[in-house]
């Protein structure tokens, strides 16, 4: 799901090159109509797993859109990666909760995993840029790694594939092969 990212072109190219078959939604080009519950539910269906792509500007409609493809995922015990927005969005529908930043969080950051999982291991490089930073995990959520600027650097359900980087993983070497190992579960 695209939600206007200005990195969502470096990760299709990612993609593209790890011969990812894909299908991208833009949602902040759809409408309210076009997530009804019903049509939201088949057109979901199709899929395996789902990466949520960070965003330039909120609104509802790109969170209602989101969220449902979240409760899908978990419903349907399907895998998920949610990117910097994507992260916070798992979270917030997740019961947790997220603050602002008085400045943007931008540039390189050493990532320290801190929990045995499927993504990543040890600790790595990766690209920042965000306003917001997850403060409270939500239900359901644990919290694999940390940085200097943010404690929960990637969260991941307790039972469940699903994960999400405050980093964009797509903008370095070390955050592409977590996307890439997202891609091989």
């Amino acid at each position: 799901m695209d939600n206007g990212s200005i990195y969502t072109k470096k990760l299709l190219d990612f993609l593209s090159k790890q011969k990812t078959e894909y299908e991208i939604r833009d949602v902040g080009r759809t409408s309210v109509r076009d997530f009804a519950k019903d049509s939201t539910e088949r057109y979901l269906q199709r899929f395996d797993s789902f990466i949520l792509t960070g965003r330039k500007e909120n609104n509802r409609i790109m969170n209602k859109a989101n969220s449902e493809i979240i409760k899908h995922t978990i419903s349907e015990k399907k895998q998920l990666l949610g990117i910097c927005y994507g992260a916070e969005i798992l979270n917030q529908t997740l019961n947790g909760t997220i603050k602002k930043y008085n400045e943007r969080v931008y540039g390189e950051e050493t990532v320290i995993v801190e929990k045995k999982n499927k993504i990543c291991q040890n600790k790595i490089d990766v690209f920042e840029s965000h306003r917001y930073e997850i403060s409270k995990l939500g239900s359901y959520l644990h919290s694999l790694a940390r940085s200097k600027s943010c404690k929960h650097e990637i969260v991941k359900h307790n039972d469940l594939d699903i994960f999400g980087t405050q980093f964009h993983p797509e903008m370095s070497r070390d955050g592409q092969s977590v996307i890439k190992a997202f891609l091989s579960i």
